[in-house]
This record gives C-alpha cells, structure tokens and sequence, in this order.
C-alpha cells in the first residue's frame, strides 16, 4: 500500500523533481541538503521524494519538500511486482526528473518503469540502461554527502566551496503539543541520549550512559533516553540504574524521537540517525564516535561537541559494524567525564554549576 505524505509548500505549473534517497535515517536527513541544491536550482519545480513509512515523519520537517511517495520495497529481493505498482504510481505524477542517490540497480527499476524522462544517478551497479544521465568518479567521493550533492548539480558542474546543511524545522506549538500528551510539561533543561546505533562497534557502553545520565540529573537536569525498540532494553537499564529523573521515550514511532529532540536542551547520541536529526533541528549535539571517522560520517550541520579516544588505534577508523579486532577500545577508552565535561560546556548558561 502507498500513502503520502503532504506539506505545505507554493508551487508553479512546473515539472515536479522525485528524489530517491538512501534509507538509512541518518543519510535520509542528509539528503535535505540535495532538496536544498535542487531549490537553487530550480525554484519552480515542486521536489517529491521517496521514503520508507520510517523515515515518512522527517518529511513533515523539512522545509522544501511538497509531499513524500510513501513505499516500503523488500530489501532482499527485487519485488517486480511492488516496482511496477510503484511505477504506475510515479507515473501519474508526471515527473520529468529523477535523482536516484543509491547505486544499487534496484534502486533505478521503478523511476525507469514509470519513464521519468530524466534519470540521474551514478553508473554504480552498470545502470546504463536504467538511467540516461550517468555520473562517473562516484568513487572519488569519499563523504556520503559529497555523492549525494552531487547529483543535485549539472553535470560537469564544480563542487561548491561548502554544501547546504540540513534543516528541521519544528513548530514551536507541536512540540509543545508534544510535551503536554508526553506529560512532560515540567521546567528542567532536559538532556536527550541515543545510546543506540547501527551495529553494536558503534555504541558507547551502556555503563558510560548511565554514568552520565546520573550526573546530569544531580546537575538539575531531566534526562530523556530515546531510540528505536532495539534500544528498549538500553533504555531500561538508564531509567533503572540511574535514576527517577530519567525517562524512557523508545519506540517504534521516529516522529517521537525528532519532537524530543526538538524540544530538548541537549543531545548526546552515538553515530546515529538520531545524532543526524538533532544536529538538524540545531539543538546543541555531542557526537561520540568510535570505529567510524567524523570527517566522514558526521553531519554537515556544526556539533556541540565531538568525542574521540585520544589514543592512536591503528584499526580506526574501520567503519564496521562489529569489532574486527574485539577489544573496541575505540569505544571503551571513551570516559563519561569527557561526555560530561562537553555537556557541562554546553549547559552552562541553563544550568550553572557549583565549583567544588
């Protein structure tokens, strides 16, 4: 079943522009910087984009986009029935372009089947036949962005000195909103945690979050732990070990989790998608970073901070999902104290602390 996702944005009698982003949270949000590049580009046209029923709810946010095409494809095989409904679908939209981010040939079959004049991609997986405006030098790209933004620029074009970060913008009002049905209308500066990420060499011990969440409340501050169900047992063991000023807002809902960061004072969040929509919304971030390169991972929009083992490793960065190696010390050597002392930074204005 499709749906899609509406928001308000003026639009002339152009030819609308699909966007096919990748689907991960934290490169969807990157790609806000593609709607970006496209609206300096071509103001008139009206800019769609792809999504799963995860990511739907970012495209509420995002200043730019007219409406999303919601569609969940299986990831494991190519579902030609599923691409040939989708295509019907596009089709009736009549759009002229198509900007295809992943490389996979997957990702091409449904803008091709829907005959979307214009389909712009990097060759990748030998799309000759899929895409008739083939970009080369993908791998001479090293960052996501760079890729993805590249697209966004005619071809031959030169790269711009710096590309646009991302927006989220919240209303004021649903946050609020927000608070009230959460009944979480007290007054402390709240901190957020996102203890969770894509494979565990990318999380920071479960330990070092309490740790950190049990200083902060002593701080004065409400702790808030988010994340998707597979953080609810992380969840747990903060809310427990602690303390009562900790709450679990896990859940399988991602709107959730972009109103509390939205409403939040400060994020602290591992190499996420949710370090991505904090940075985005601009509320002041700490990214911890341990088997993957912040020149290379972290958002475009400036962090709070940025945490790192001070020790050299020759293993890092690896970019893997699980540790090569099995020590993690990329991650172990990593002390709550740095975490805090970045947050202390940060909240000082909201909350002063006491010299000891």
């Amino acid at each position: 079943m499709f749906r899609t996702v509406t928001a308000p944005l003026s639009t002339a009698d152009s030819t609308p522009v699909l966007i096919v982003p990748y689907m991960w949270i934290g490169d969807f949000v990157r790609c806000h910087t593609v709607v970006r590049m496209l609206r300096s580009r071509w103001p008139s046209r009206p800019i769609d984009v792809l999504t799963t029923s995860r990511c739907a709810p970012l495209l509420d946010y995002m200043p730019g986009v007219r409406k999303g095409i919601v569609w969940d494809l299986p990831r494991s095989r190519l579902a030609l029935r599923a691409q040939g409904k989708l295509a019907d679908l596009l089709r009736a939209e009549k759009y002229g372009t198509a900007l295809v981010m992943p490389r996979t040939w997957k990702s091409a079959l449904a803008p091709y089947f829907a005959r979307i004049p214009e389909r712009i991609g990097f060759v990748g997986e030998g799309r000759f036949g899929l895409l008739n405006d083939w970009r080369w030098g993908e791998r001479k790209l090293p960052r996501m962005v760079d890729r993805c933004a590249a697209l966004a620029l005619p071809a031959g074009a030169a790269r711009p000195p710096n590309w646009p970060e991302p927006e989220l913008r919240v209303p004021a009002t649903t946050v609020d909103a927000w608070r009230r049905r959460q009944e979480l209308s007290g007054s402390l500066p709240v901190a957020a945690l996102a203890p969770g990420a894509v494979g565990p060499s990318k999380r920071w011990q479960a330990a070092s979050y309490v740790e950190v969440a049990r200083e902060l409340g002593r701080d004065g501050m409400a702790v808030w732990v988010l994340g998707g169900p597979d953080e609810r047992d992380l969840a747990n063991q903060i809310v427990t070990e602690a303390g009562d000023h900790v709450r679990d807002l896990t859940g399988p809902d991602l709107r959730n989790a972009i109103l509390a960061l939205a409403a939040a004072d400060l994020a602290i969040s591992n190499d996420s998608g949710l370090l991505h929509i904090a940075a985005a919304l601009g509320t002041p971030t700490i990214g911890i970073f341990g088997p993957t390169s912040p020149w290379h991972w972290a958002p475009l929009n400036p962090l709070a901070a940025v945490i790192e083992t001070k020790i050299d490793l020759p293993c890092r960065p690896c970019h893997k999902p699980v540790c090569r190696v099995r020590h993690h010390r990329c991650m172990r050597d990593i002390t709550a104290a740095e975490v805090l002392n970045a947050a202390h930074r940060v909240m000082a204005p909201l909350v002063p602390r006491t010299p000891a």
